[in-house]
Order: C-alpha cells, then sequence, then structure tokens
C-alpha cells in the first residue's frame, strides 16, 4: 500500500484557486483525496477580464465541464488570435493566429516553402495562409469539427475571452456540487515545522485547519510560498520594463471581434478585449517612463463605449518565485509569478502547472527528486514565455518615444539572441516537445516584425517554382472557400451559447 495522501488545502480563491479546484476534483474522483478551499471574503479578484489562449480547451475537457454551459456563464467570446497594432511601426498591423499556418508539402515546414515562393517573385503574405487569421479578418467563426478530413477545418485553433470573476464564481459552484469543501475565512498565521513543511493554516475565525498538502493561490504577497516558506523570487524587470498596468471595463459598441487586440502606446500597450456582455480594457506600461495620471488619460483616450468602473492602477513586479514547489506547497497564478499579459498566458500557466503537478503528483514521502524535475519543467514554461514576450519589444521598430528608443538596445537573454540569429540565417526554429509556442506563433511575430531570414532550405531548390506556386495559390483558395462559407462570429454566439442575462460580474 502506497503511503498516499489524504487531505489537499488550496489557500485562495480566484482563477487560480478555482481552476485548480475543479481540475484536481476531476482527476482524484474515486481518490478519497480532501479537497479544501480557503476562500477570502476580504481580498478582491484581480479579475480585469481574460484573453486565454487554446489550451483553455485542455483544461475544459479534463475538468469535465459542459462547453456550452461554460460559455453562456462567462459571457465568453471566441479567440482566434491576438491583432498586434503600431508595433512595428504607427498605422501597421500584424496578426498572431492559432492554429496551423499553411500545409506543410512533401515533408518539409510550410514557412520553408513559403520563403522559396517569395524568393520565386510570388506575394501572398504569410497571414493568407492561416485559417485563424482569414477567420479573424472576416469576423467568422464555427467550433472546429472533431477529426475534419478538411485540412482547413482541422488547421485552426481557437481560445476564449472571458470575464474572470464569472470564472471563478462558476467553478466555485461546480466544485461545492462535486464535495469540494469551502471555508470562507483569512488566513491570519501558517503554522511551519523544522523541516520547512506547512502544516497548518489558522484563521480568522478562530478555526486551524491541517493538511498534508498545500497550494498557494494568495496572489503577489505568496503568503505560504514566500512568506512562510522564503522560497526567493526571480526578477526579470531588466527584461521586461513594464510594471503597472491601468485596468477599467467600458460598454460594448459594437458587436465582439473573435480576437484580442494589443496596440502600441507611448511607454507600453494597450489591450482591448471584447466579451459579449462588455469590454475589458487596460495599459499595460512602465513607469519609469509614464506617470499613472498619464497611463490614465492614455487609456481613456483609447477606448470606446461607457465606462463602467474606475480606473484601477495594478503594480506588478515580473517574474517568478525561485521554486514553484517546495516541499508540501506548491504555488500558482500570481503566487508563482507574473508574465505580462502580451500572449494571454496567465491562466495557461495555471493550467500547465496543474498539468505537471498531476504528473509527479506527491505521495507522504514527498520524494524531492520528483519534486525537482516537476520544478525543472515548470521554470522551462516560464522561460520560453518570457522569452516570447521580450521577442514582440526587443524587434519592435519603433524608435519615436524614450520606451521604445529603450526597446531598441533592451538586454535580450542568450536563449532569445541565439534563436533569434538562427531564424536570420535560414529560417530555422527549434522546437522540442513540451514548448507551448509553436514555430508559426514566432515565424508570425517576426514577420510582423518585418524579420525574414537571408535564406531558405537548400533542398527546396528541387521543387519546381510553378508547380509551387499553384499548390500555395490552391491553399489560399481552400482557406477563402471554407471561411466565406463560416457564419459570422457574433451570430454564431447569438445562436448557439449566449450568455446568461441574469449574470452581473
Amino acid at each position: 500500500m502506497q503511503n498516499t495522501l489524504k487531505s489537499l488545502c488550496i489557500v485562495g480563491g480566484g482563477t487560480a484557486g478555482w481552476m485548480a479546484a475543479t481540475l484536481l476534483s476531476s482527476i482524484l474522483r474515486g481518490s478519497k483525496i480532501q479537497i479544501t478551499v480557503i476562500e477570502s471574503p476580504d481580498i478582491a479578484t484581480i479579475g480585469v477580464g481574460e484573453s486565454t489562449v487554446p489550451s483553455i480547451l485542455e483544461f475544459i475537457q479534463a475538468s469535465q465541464i459542459n462547453l456550452k454551459e461554460f460559455i453562456q456563464a462567462t459571457s465568453a467570446t471566441f479567440k482566434l488570435g491576438i491583432r498586434f497594432d503600431d508595433w512595428h511601426a504607427p498605422n501597421q498591423s500584424y496578426f498572431h493566429p492559432f492554429g496551423k499556418v499553411g500545409k506543410d508539402i512533401n515533408g518539409f515546414d510550410f514557412y520553408q516553402a513559403w520563403l522559396k515562393s517569395q524568393a520565386d517573385g510570388q506575394t501572398i503574405p504569410w497571414l493568407a495562409y492561416s485559417p485563424a487569421a482569414v477567420m479573424a479578418e472576416h469576423e467568422r467563426f464555427m467550433l472546429r469539427p472533431q477529426q475534419s478530413q478538411d485540412w482547413v477545418l482541422a488547421s485552426y485553433a481557437h481560445a476564449f475571452h472571458l470575464d474572470a470573476v464569472l470564472v471563478a464564481r462558476y467553478l466555485r459552484e461546480l466544485c461545492q456540487q462535486r464535495g469540494v469543501t469551502r471555508i470562507e475565512a483569512t488566513v491570519k498565521n501558517v503554522i511551519v515545522d523544522k523541516k520547512a513543511f506547512i502544516r497548518s493554516v489558522k484563521l480568522d475565525n478562530g478555526a486551524t485547519v491541517e493538511s498534508e498538502f498545500f497550494i498557494d493561490c494568495t496572489g503577489y504577497s505568496g503568503l505560504l510560498i514566500e512568506k512562510s516558506l522564503k522560497v526567493g523570487f526571480e526578477d526579470w524587470s531588466d527584461y521586461l520594463p513594464c510594471d503597472r498596468a491601468v485596468a477599467l471595463q467600458t460598454t460594448n459598441t459594437a458587436n465582439p471581434v473573435p480576437y484580442t487586440v494589443a496596440t502600441a502606446r507611448e511607454a507600453g500597450w494597450t489591450w482591448k478585449i471584447p466579451l459579449q456582455n462588455r469590454t475589458g480594457n487596460g495599459y499595460v506600461y512602465a513607469s519609469r517612463f509614464c506617470s499613472d495620471e498619464e497611463a490614465i488619460n492614455t487609456l481613456l483616450k483609447s477606448v470606446s463605449g461607457t465606462l463602467l468602473n474606475e480606473p484601477r492602477i495594478i503594480p506588478f513586479t515580473t517574474g517568478k518565485r525561485k521554486k514553484i514547489w517546495h516541499n508540501n506547497c506548491l504555488t500558482l497564478g500570481l503566487a508563482s509569478g507574473f508574465l505580462e499579459p502580451l500572449e494571454s498566458t496567465a491562466i495557461h500557466l495555471v493550467y500547465k502547472t496543474l498539468v505537471h503537478f498531476i504528473k509527479h503528483f506527491p505521495d507522504r514521502d514527498f520524494d524531492t527528486d520528483n519534486e525537482q524535475r516537476f520544478n525543472q519543467l515548470i521554470d522551462a514554461d516560464y522561460l520560453e514565455i518570457r522569452d516570447f514576450i521580450i521577442l514582440h519589444y526587443s524587434t519592435a521598430g519603433r524608435d519615436d518615444t524614450e520606451f521604445w528608443r529603450w526597446c531598441q538596445t533592451m538586454p535580450v537573454p542568450e536563449s532569445l539572441s541565439e534563436k533569434i540569429r538562427l531564424f536570420k540565417q535560414r529560417g530555422l526554429l527549434d522546437h522540442t516537445q513540451g514548448q507551448f509556442f509553436s514555430s508559426d506563433s514566432w515565424c508570425s511575430i517576426l514577420e510582423g516584425m518585418k524579420i525574414r531570414p537571408q535564406k531558405y532550405h537548400p533542398l527546396l531548390d528541387a521543387f519546381d517554382s510553378q508547380s509551387l506556386a499553384t499548390t500555395l495559390n490552391k491553399n489560399v483558395q481552400d482557406i477563402q472557400t471554407a471561411v466565406l462559407k463560416m457564419p459570422n462570429h457574433h451570430d454564431y454566439i447569438q445562436a448557439h451559447c449566449s450568455a446568461n442575462s441574469n449574470m452581473k460580474t
């Protein structure tokens, strides 16, 4: 008989806490491990309206959540990617689509075939080969058919725009139906033994909660992982200068589009996230180049619709805990660290951390090698996303403000510098198993920033130029034909998953 855990306590609710409770209550069903969530009524969820990535669908499926019910309960809209406005230069846009771009040809990466076609004089842009990008351009959407034989329908992916407060509320109700214990109280003291294991937490209602394992979802403060276990923090501010955000919500002034908009501004960038019931807006900026008052004014000038709340300043430090899992404590969400929401990876990192944790789920022996391997894997995920976000700043073409001039000569990690060097030579982008951002994602950003390799793969010269052009032209026609048969994004939502009318944030 193995030394199996019997109890698990999640400290903190919000999106991270209730995602953990939802997924674990599904995966651990039948294990007799008791899950308890301690949720403070005094601490508000940061929830500013979330933009997600396609792994949210994996979380929904693994958690045995009804997809339609989830969309309706969270005022969600569909997301096919991110449109980046004014990053390379003012009045220029590019798009980062979800899913595949193009159709690989005879085993060769499609990007290499496209590079050859460009060298041969073809002028069809990269994004014309992305089903998701073309769908976004035409504001079309439909759920991808299961096991479709049509390569276009099999190639796109989607995520959601959703209301973070409503997500936490929906998941909380679901968890309580599944037998998760919820305690509404605030943790006042954390009891740690001589081996630096957490034994219990004392609450403001006088109760003490003991558990064999704890998950810290207490936000930036890291009440368990940092204030009690003191694991330390790895600061990445030298690479990513933005350290504040201002957020507000507005009424919708048009039908929601199936993509996020990230617009470069004087000292950072603004987001626009369209939900069914409202629009989320924010400005991520560097305080050394911009005051809070300037940031608020910039954001107010950029939004449309009626303001639903006052602008809220959110300070942050970019980086991560030196250990995401230490002894009998795992940390999730903002308690783990913060990477600015440029590529909408916050919820993805919560889910990915949980996936690694489930794979390396401990028993009461708490094997150190198991914990160490988990930390290696999640550290690699954080580093990959960090480098991908840095890519946007370090390759931006703008130099019209002090902030963007700083980005022209900003420090870049060697891991990213090497990747860009290899790409510039001949379009090589090594992709290892487990990495989140595909080669197509990297190509989309680099092409958007007007960075193109000097050469393509030499074996592509074995392809007949005219035959290649014919094949690529057919790909574009296939995408256009398939997309124009799809319903309008707004019409699709209204017909299949319109938000619950009694919903309040």
